[in-house]
């Protein structure tokens, strides 16, 4: 088995729960350097990849247990798992945090399941035995490296803005031009605006700790997955970034430290769905499994 014991369950936890914004499932992938967990939605219009580096854990054992680590085999993963069996073991990070001294993660390949025991104060131990489907890695592409628009800023600040749109509001538009940044509603053509809140809030430059505009754009994308992000963000104090180009193409928001690093890369409206109003994002990240 895979053994994992870690100090910072709440961030952890959090990851599961902005994961959990995309899909019904995800992929547990531990690899030599760290344990990723990735996710993406079933129209392929969201994708979520999370990493933790082996330095985030108290242990990290990649391999069988067979003997000392160095000599073990390597396990047959990644592994997919439905996130609504994982939710439970992660309902209510905050509550965790105070209550839980270690986890422990460990795989049996040979019967297809994955173990989380917490070990909480007061001698209680709780075990979750959760059955497990092999698959092929999942991976995204999107070089973000190659968009024009870079906006860096901290979680907090975009964690306030986007407290101004309701729950319902299921679209945002971002635009920006080289003197300012605006977040606004994005609505339907059709749309009864005397009963509708729109909601418009401007940044400027100086507000981001790095901004770079090489052209001017206007990118509309679901809020729900960004809520999910900024959650997890908001637990590590990690600023965002955020690379994007014009509409139709995708949209990155990214997260990344010594211990960690997280990336949400979500796929948004192109012209001709705005002049249809499309409420569904037609531009996809193009994850695939191979």
């Amino acid at each position: 088995c895979i053994l994992h014991c870690f100090l910072f369950l709440a961030v952890f936890g959090r990851a599961i729960h902005a994961i959990a914004r995309i899909s019904d499932e995800f992929w547990f992938d531990p690899v030599e350097k760290g344990l990723a967990l990735r996710s993406v939605n079933s129209s392929r219009s969201a994708y979520a990849y999370v990493f933790f580096s082996s330095m985030f854990f108290q242990h990290y054992c990649w391999t069988a247990v067979s003997g000392p680590c160095q000599k073990e085999k390597q396990l047959p993963l990644p592994c997919k798992l439905i996130i609504k069996s994982v939710l439970p073991v992660f309902r209510c990070v905050n509550v965790l945090e105070r209550n839980v001294e270690k986890c422990s993660i460990s795989t049996s390949p040979s019967d297809h399941h994955i173990t989380f025991q917490l070990l909480c104060r007061h001698g209680v131990v709780k075990t979750y035995n959760l059955t497990f489907q092999e698959c092929d890695p999942l991976q995204a592409v999107f070089a973000k490296h190659m968009c024009p628009n870079i906006l860096k800023v901290h979680s907090r600040l975009l964690a306030d803005v986007m407290i101004h749109f309701p729950t319902s509001q299921e679209e945002i538009t971002l635009s920006v031009t080289p003197v300012k940044v605006c977040f606004k509603s994005y609505t339907e053509e059709d749309t009864d605006f005397s009963r509708t809140m729109l909601t418009e809030i401007q940044l400027s430059p100086e507000e981001f700790d790095y901004f770079q505009v090489g052209v001017d754009s206007e990118v509309t994308f679901c809020l729900k997955e960004l809520r999910g992000l900024l959650a997890f963000s908001e637990a590590t104090s990690v600023p965002v970034s955020i690379h994007f180009d014009r509409c139709g193409k995708p949209i990155a928001f990214s997260t990344e430290d010594l211990l960690l690093e997280a990336s949400f890369i979500l796929a948004t409206l192109c012209e001709a769905e705005k002049e249809r109003a499309s409420p569904e994002p037609a531009c996809c990240p193009q994850p695939w499994d191979r």
